[in-house]
């Protein structure tokens, strides 16, 4: 047995019915334990417990592993166990000796010096990743009880910032959720600068686990955060938010994102029905609190991981609306930007498109192209199905300094959210937001680490009825994000059986203008539309605001 020391290879150490391997890739640690169940260690039990309502394939050690993976602060114990399987193999086959070289050593060097890792490092400089359990507390102390009354507020006036600003309507509270055991979501609400008549959109920030707070101030919300000459922080208005043209809600969603939060593990949500249950629970409370928004049109929006989240509450509103529940939602359409929808054809369609942007070179994209194979089957193996498939943009992304996020930036760039998390922990802005004790983060590590056995699940099958019953749906996608890449969300709109599949396929490719500027590519047919963005990474209401404002405003008019 040896570990080898180049960068390109894989290292493995087995022993008994064990094995623990690491790519370069990412740090990639499994420990496969005959019938180990959930006995053998604290952090065994707590991932068994975690993800005990998953319905994959060797859950427990699939679970372990990921969650190895995925927490800074359990990365030591890799290390750990990796030389507690190195005496193990020494012990069992003394005649074979120790390992070549030390194996802690060597994997922490790799793994600290490997570029994959130094992005992370970056992201994590920025909060995106905090290791606490942040929107899980034991009690409510760290929650102004009184602030969970709906309330109009304003943020605290800051040098520079636009007067209209501070006279804009908005809302934010607490909603509590009827079928949970204590949690509560946070919600931003902007009403519309036009008309209260204009349609309510809900907007959902991905991650998942991403807060609202993202989409706000760097994307589509009314407010750009600016600074001035000295570094100090201003608002500046938005020509481009899209509560010109809507009344927009922004949710910490799932529970224990953001502001939102619980008192109980069970209330942290590991699959899409429960995510789409809170969400309808959450929308009752809304219009009971907002009835005089209950005729308007209603349209979900979303980028990312909302790939997952849209396509399932559409279908929970339509549930909820055919069977009378309760409120009914004026449900019109859903429209997601760069998401992820369907992970097993998205994934491998990664190296494709890196290779059609020549940011790898041919022998790069052949070597990568060998792992598609793995990255296949059903959603009952969804951990297998995430490892394989993700290990397909972890080795894409390793071949050069380009971010994931928009290839035209090196690597972590569209990760710096410093300048929005020094905002929004300033103790005025967390004052007149009702959560002076909370610190802002940016990513929910609890939230994130949850949902890993959901990424793998196809939430495409839900579109096909929605069509049916004329609910529209606006696919669109940046040309330079290369996670959620354009090729890989127009393939699985190709590849989505419904009505008019073959029509759709057969439509015109036609140039999307914004006050005749080419701004993309369009098809169309009936209650289904893919638009391609030019210039324009993962975040499209960032990149090119003016053309996500002309985009979303006449989509719902019908008029694209």
């Amino acid at each position: 047995m040896h570990l080898r020391d180049s960068a390109d290879e894989i290292v493995e150490v087995k022993t008994l019915e064990a094995f623990i391997f690491m790519t370069t890739v990412t740090l990639r640690f499994q420990a496969r334990i005959k019938e180990e169940g959930c006995s053998k260690s604290a952090a065994s039990v707590k991932l068994c417990q975690t993800y005990s309502g998953y319905s994959c394939n060797r859950k427990h050690n699939r679970a372990y592993m990921d969650y190895l993976n995925v927490n800074n602060g359990m990365r030591r114990l890799i290390y750990q166990r990796q030389e507690e399987v190195a005496k193990k193999f020494s012990s069992s086959y003394p005649h074979l000796g120790m390992p070549d070289i030390p194996i802690t050593l060597s994997l922490q060097q790799q793994w600290s010096s490997h570029p994959k890792n130094q992005e992370e490092k970056l992201t994590r400089s920025t909060n995106l990743f905090p290791e606490d359990d942040v929107g899980i507390f034991k009690d409510n102390s760290l929650v102004d009880i009184q602030s969970l009354i709906e309330k109009e507020f304003k943020f605290p006036f800051l040098p520079a910032s636009d007067p209209l600003i501070e006279s804009l309507a908005r809302h934010v509270s607490y909603l509590s959720l009827p079928h949970t055991t204590d949690s509560r979501m946070f919600y931003y609400f902007f009403h519309s600068r036009k008309s209260k008549d204009d349609p309510v959109v809900i907007w959902l920030t991905g991650g998942p686990g991403g807060n609202s707070a993202i989409s706000i101030f760097n994307g589509n919300g009314p407010f750009r955060i600016e600074k001035d000459g000295s570094n100090n922080l201003y608002l500046k208005w938005n020509d481009y938010g899209w509560d010109m043209v809507s009344n927009i809600i922004y949710v910490d969603q799932p529970i224990g994102t953001g502001l939102s939060y619980t008192s109980n593990n069970n209330d942290i949500r590991h699959n899409q029905t429960s995510i789409s249950n809170d969400l309808y629970d959450f929308l009752q409370e809304f219009f009971k609190l907002y009835p005089n928004f209950i005729n308007n049109d209603f349209f979900i929006t979303g980028q990312s991981y909302a790939g997952h989240y849209a396509p399932a509450l559409a279908s929970r509103i339509l549930e909820g609306n055919r069977q009378k529940e309760r409120i009914h939602i004026n449900l019109k359409g859903f429209a997601v930007g760069n998401g992820l929808t369907d992970f097993k054809i998205q994934h491998p369609s990664i190296p494709d498109y890196a290779w059609s942007e020549r940011i790898i070179t041919l022998e790069q994209y052949n070597q990568i192209k060998q792992l598609n194979p793995r990255c296949t089957g059903n959603d009952t193996a969804c951990l297998d199905a995430y490892t394989f498939c993700d290990s397909i943009y972890q080795q894409t992304l390793e071949t050069g300094n380009f971010d994931s996020k928009d290839i035209r930036k090196t690597r972590g760039a569209s990760s710096d959210y410093s300048t929005l998390t020094s905002f929004m922990n300033k103790q005025t802005v967390k004052d007149a937001l009702g959560v002076s004790d909370r610190e802002f983060v940016l990513l929910s590590m609890p939230v994130y680490t949850a949902l890993r056995g959901d990424w793998a699940k196809n939430l495409e099958v839900y579109i096909p009825t929605l069509l049916k019953d004329r609910i529209k749906v606006l696919i669109y996608a940046g040309d330079k994000d290369l996670i959620a890449n354009r090729l890989g969300n127009f393939r699985w709109v190709l590849n989505m059986e419904w009505y008019d599949k073959q029509k759709f396929i057969n439509s015109e490719v036609v140039t999307f203008k914004v006050e005749e500027s080419n701004s993309g590519l369009m098809t169309r047919h009936e209650p289904l539309t893919f638009i391609k963005v030019y210039d324009s990474g993962h975040n499209v209401p960032w990149d090119q605001p003016k053309v996500a404002l002309h985009m979303i405003k006449n989509w719902m008019q019908g008029d694209l």
